[in-house]
């Protein structure tokens, strides 16, 4: 039995983690993929959650969003203020207390012609008594939430 030095082994795990030549040394951290892969566009369109799918994708506001078709990929990049979710696409309920939480595709209520997505399907009725004082809690911390990674 072959037993290795320290050195050499710091050696072959230095040779490893090196990337390969001519790669970028520093990784790129990939963007969110907004509600979980599902189509924002049918929400308004269909009025039902509908996954969308990566070969249709367009990017905004440093995030990633999938559509089920061209179409719709091609409405959201035409006006996306319109058509992306509120708060980049988290539990508006959870932001009102502060924190973050990713939706739940299925429990989304729109309101005032924006979309809003909640971690629980309870939320919706939450939401449509309170609607106002959630929105205006959301709004008040979003802007210190969402640069925190």
């Amino acid at each position: 039995m072959t037993l290795l030095s320290r050195r050499s082994v710091l050696a072959a795990a230095l040779l490893l983690a090196r990337p390969a030549q001519g790669q970028n040394s520093s990784p790129r951290p990939e963007k969110r993929v907004v509600i979980k892969g599902y189509d924002p566009i049918a929400y308004f369109v269909d009025g039902r959650p509908t996954r969308g799918v990566p070969e249709f994708t367009a990017d905004f506001d440093d995030m990633t969003y999938w559509f089920a078709t061209a179409k719709h990929r091609d409405m959201f990049v035409s006006d996306p203020d319109r058509y992306a979710p509120q708060f980049g696409g988290l539990c508006t309920i959870s932001l009102s207390m502060g924190q973050l939480a990713e939706p739940d595709p299925e429990a989304w209520a729109i309101a005032d012609g924006k979309l809003y997505l909640f971690s629980a399907k309870a939320g919706v009725t939450y939401f449509q008594q309170q609607t106002s004082s959630i929105v205006t809690k959301a709004a008040e911390v979003w802007p210190s939430l969402h640069k925190t990674p």
